[in-house]
């Protein structure tokens, strides 16, 4: 076999492609200012070296401390005549400093001995400008460190400008360490915070996890992709949800004023909570038979069907009922309780989040009620009629679909960017979607079937991926204007940060399930809820949980980030150390966060190793 012929071509581009290797790098380094010069900078050494050594002694345990101060006289400048002054022998039955030469010039230096000092004590060594030897005004930034016989040698240049005639001092102050150890205030702080971090975390993840176990399904290509349906279903189900929020938000808001009478009587409320589920039951009982052995009656049928929206209506005012007897159940049992009563405070701010989503469960519950009763009309609309007649309300059906969705979009944009003006809003909208619904009725088979599910995929994935590239930081700064500097702006952006990657992680474990254990399934005849109980959900659950550890420890992590902008946790304490300069209360939090996420780290991979 022929060896093949190099080209000079390839050996051209092979060049090419090397030099601009070099050119990208090259740049690279111009636009970063790298500059290897600075790590030789004396400065910046001794600054690096001093901030390592801070760094490694963290304020996690402090004692109760004995301060000695020892003044030694020094003049500045030396007298003009030249003569030394005498100075005072130092009493060396106790500690004592040696200054020499005991005149200098103004800026000199001297060398400090210390005698007869505690051994292994630290402390500052700093002029003491004037004739007074108990000024409270210092100078310098050196310190001493006593050896094993209690001596010390500094040299110390004198400050510049400080000429006086009169003697001056140098002032020696060792603080000695007596009794037992104990915590610090910077670690009673960083515990405090630590703790708060990891419940942020904690209460970030589980709601995330509750939100993205559902929204995964959506953003699994494998499941969302067999489902299909005719255009006039589609059209009547994106105008039944808009109608139906709209109708459910309107009945929710109802009932909540006939339970506000209500809310602070406790008999009224204990009454409610316990009978509404009787009645409730009862009521289903008949209304939805188990066996019947011949068809009802239309009247039958109908009177079923008010009892069970009766029965809706009673459960979205028994949610009201319960929501205020947990408030005010909580309350007392926060009084009782001491410092137990954060149980009694769950229970309180249970009842205000039960208060909060119920409009918001009540409203999609309806709008999905109402889409599923105008897409089966439209399905079967587009399953018994004629093809002319199916392609005329497909028509008129997907343009009506197309206006309403434009026009929401265009209230969406309406209330970001306040135009006022409803031609940009209102008409151009409905028309362009009027317009494209038309034209998807033209170009669709009257009674063919349309890949909706694969549009849901498409727009969940989508909304997915754009929430995903928005930082928690970013999302902890709006969520600290909704509800102010704390934790609890910390939890919802780390939540909604959760629910986005969870969403995706989810979903493609979803996407990678065995196909075979889903066919047998869907062979049975089993609905679609039925599919995802029994075929998706036994095969995902271990990955699952292991996603969700794994979440929980990045949240924690993350925290300390969204500390930063004021989301709470011991981030914000960290920022505020370091802002401070405080680098012994940085490290005690630095050092709290490596043994939370360590330990977690270790945790996690016990319970994946047991359950998953």
């Amino acid at each position: 076999m022929e060896k093949e012929k190099s080209s000079p071509w390839k050996s051209i581009l092979r060049g090419l492609a090397f030099g601009l290797v070099v050119i990208t790098f090259a740049y690279g380094f111009e636009v970063t200012n790298i500059n290897l010069g600075e790590l030789q900078s004396q400065r910046r050494r001794e600054s690096l070296t001093r901030v390592l050594r801070t760094l490694a002694r963290p304020d996690i345990l402090e004692y109760e401390q004995v301060t000695v101060v020892v003044n030694a006289p020094v003049y500045m400048p030396c007298p003009a005549d030249g003569s030394v002054p005498d100075i005072l022998e130092p009493d060396r039955s106790q500690p004592y400093l040696i200054v020499t030469p005991a005149c200098v010039e103004s800026g000199g230096a001297v060398l400090v001995e210390g005698f007869g000092f505690t051994p292994f004590v630290s402390g500052p060594l700093r002029f003491v400008p004037g004739s007074d030897p108990t000024n409270v005004v210092t100078l310098g930034r050196e310190n001493l460190e006593t050896d094993a016989s209690g001596h010390f040698s500094v040299e110390m240049t004198l400050p510049a400008n400080r000429d006086s005639d009169d003697v001056q001092f140098i002032r020696a102050t060792a603080r000695e360490n007596v009794g037992s150890p104990y915590f610090s205030r910077s670690a009673h702080e960083t515990w405090d915070k630590i703790v708060e971090t990891v419940f942020m975390a904690l209460l970030a993840t589980a709601g995330g996890t509750i939100l993205a176990f559902p929204i995964s399904f959506m953003a699994a290509r494998n499941l969302m992709k067999p489902v299909k349906s005719p255009l006039a279903s589609i059209a009547l189900s994106a105008i039944g949800w808009p109608l139906g929020i709209w109708f459910g938000l309107q009945l929710v808001q109802w009932l909540a004023g006939v339970s506000a009478p209500y809310i602070n009587n406790l008999p009224v409320l204990v009454a409610s909570v316990v009978g509404v589920p009787l009645v409730m039951v009862v009521a289903l009982r008949w209304a939805l038979p188990q066996v019947e052995l011949q068809p009802a009656a239309a009247g039958l049928r109908f009177a079923r069907l008010l009892v069970v929206f009766a029965v809706v209506l009673l459960l979205i005012f028994g949610l009201f009922e319960l929501a205020g007897l947990m408030s005010i159940l909580g309350a007392r049992i926060a009084a009782g309780l001491g410092s137990w009563g954060f149980l009694g405070t769950l229970l309180f701010q249970g009842g205000d989040i039960l208060r909060l989503i119920i409009p918001l469960l009540g409203s999609l519950a309806a709008g999905g009620a109402v889409a599923s009763f105008l897409g089966r009309i439209g399905q079967r609309m587009a399953e018994n009629l004629s093809t002319a007649v199916a392609r005329a309300i497909n028509l008129l059906l997907a343009a009506m679909a197309g206006a309403t969705l434009f026009v929401l979009g265009g209230a969406l944009l309406e209330w970001f960017y306040q135009w006022g003006r409803p031609e940009l809003t209102v008409y151009w909208p409905a028309a362009i979607g009027g317009g494209l619904g038309l034209l998807a009725a033209t170009l669709a088979s009257p009674k063919a079937v349309l890949p909706i599910g694969m549009v849901i995929y498409y727009v969940t994935r989508t909304i997915l991926n754009a929430l995903r590239s928005v930082e928690a930081l970013v999302m902890a700064i709006v969520f600290v204007i909704s509800v102010g500097i704390g934790p609890f702006a910390g939890v919802l952006a780390l939540g909604l940060h959760t629910i986005v990657s969870l969403g995706k992680l989810y979903s493609e474990q979803v996407e990678s399930i065995m196909a075979g254990p889903l066919e047998a399934v869907q062979a049975t005849g089993a609905n679609r809820l039925q599919t995802i109980v029994y075929a998706v959900i036994p095969q995902i659950i271990p990955p699952f949980i292991s996603y969700t550890m794994y979440r929980w420890d990045i949240n924690v992590r993350m925290s300390t980030i969204i500390g930063f902008v004021g989301g709470g946790g011991i981030g914000f304490l960290l920022l505020q150390n370091i802002n401070l300069l405080n680098y012994r209360a940085a490290a005690t939090q630095m050092f709290a966060i490596a043994v939370v996420v360590a330990m977690m780290d270790y945790v996690s991979s016990v319970l994946r190793e047991r359950y998953v």
